[in-house]
């Protein structure tokens, strides 16, 4: 007798639908942000017993070399595969069809799918990614045409330039999993409209994150001079004149966390809600490092450590307090020595938060018995 058997392809086709999810690219904050995140991250020391986060800043930051790619102004495109659900396309927020397809980004991604599938199976091989496991998202610039005014790639034939990582998360979302990013290999396909952001101009800058303000001129130089009067990437593309927006300068960690931070024009910042980065001036930076050495005592740290907490105070030091520790220390000094920053010519705001930070520094000292 023979067996047959038979499978539901209704169940199979909706559990693929089940598997395609959307995978957003994350938002590129500024420069601060970035030195935010990576100083709170090496400072990190662990949780206390009620589970609230302590840090030690008094441990060197680390020093980071940075890439940065010009900043693409077209629409935020991304390629998704995996094994179980096949090519699914994406724009910043949705996942996309060739009925709603982003600027015609997903006709085109659609047309040239076997080419990036090819692309992602590639990137699967050469770093050891499961894609019965997990998904592969490629992200990119759909840039050129109409799909925005006044920018490098205006008028340009429309074209998919890939960024520089791509993103591999598990099957299904999953806490104990978390995403990963890869930087992407140089692989691209011209005759398709299909770019690596790799192939074009790329910059490199060393950020030591115990003084990240030292290259913010070196950053603004770079937008200023070169990327805004006339895109290089615009150039590559036959645009001789067209304006650059800016750079996105990106980091890889060991553990597969991208760090990203955005530096835009002037003539592309006065249209958005983006700041730029302000220049500094270095002389007035020394300046203001030396008032701040003139108004900074340690007896009176102690004083506000004995006001704050008591005569025993290194026995009685207290997080909590500490915002009562500092307002203490930036009245006295307002009061003891406002003469001597008026001096200097410079508003109290911006001697006094330079006063605190080292204040703060004074008080985990204390706290951890190196002083």
């Amino acid at each position: 007798a023979k067996v047959y058997y038979t499978f539901n392809t209704n169940k199979i086709k909706t559990r693929k639908l089940k598997m395609k999810r959307m995978i957003k690219y994350p938002s590129i904050g500024q420069f601060r942000n970035t030195v935010k995140n990576v100083v709170e991250h090496s400072c990190f020391i662990g949780l206390d017993s009620e589970g609230v986060a302590q840090f030690d800043y008094l441990k060197p930051k680390p020093t980071y070399t940075f890439n940065a790619t010009e900043k693409i102004h077209g629409t935020n495109a991304g390629v998704c595969f995996s094994n179980i659900a096949g090519i699914w396309f994406q724009s910043r927020e949705n996942i996309i069809t060739a009925k709603e397809n982003n600027m015609g980004f997903a006709f085109f991604g659609d047309a040239n799918k076997d080419i990036l599938i090819n692309i992602i199976q590639d990137l699967a091989k050469e770093n050891n990614i499961n894609l019965y496991h997990n998904i592969i998202t490629i992200y990119g610039e759909w840039a050129g045409g109409k799909i925005q005014k006044n920018s490098a790639l205006t008028n340009c034939e429309k074209a998919f330039i890939m960024f520089e990582y791509f993103k591999v998360s598990p099957i299904e979302p999953n806490e104990d999993i978390p995403a990963k990013w890869f930087r992407m290999n140089s692989i691209e396909y011209p005759s398709a409209r299909i770019y690596n952001i790799l192939r074009f101009n790329n910059y490199n800058f060393t950020i030591d994150f115990n003084t990240p303000e030292l290259i913010q001129n070196d950053l603004i130089k770079l937008v200023e001079e070169v990327i805004e009067p006339a895109s290089p990437l615009g150039k590559a593309f036959g645009q001789e004149a067209n304006v650059g927006e800016g750079i996105v300068c990106s980091y890889l960690t060991e553990d597969g966390e991208l760090l990203q931070f955005k530096v835009k024009g002037e003539k592309h910042s006065t249209h958005s809600k983006v700041k730029t980065l302000q220049q500094l001036d270095m002389i007035e930076l020394n300046k203001l490092e030396e008032c701040v050495e003139k108004v900074c005592h340690t007896w009176r740290f102690e004083q506000a450590l004995v006001s704050t907490f008591g005569e025993d105070y290194a026995s009685n030091l207290d997080r909590r307090l500490l915002g009562d520790y500092l307002k203490w220390v930036s009245s006295d000094t307002l009061k003891e020595e406002s003469d001597i920053i008026l001096e200097y010519g410079f508003e109290p705001k911006d001697v006094l938060g330079k006063v605190a930070k080292k204040a703060k520094e004074y008080f985990f000292e204390v706290e951890q018995g190196r002083i």
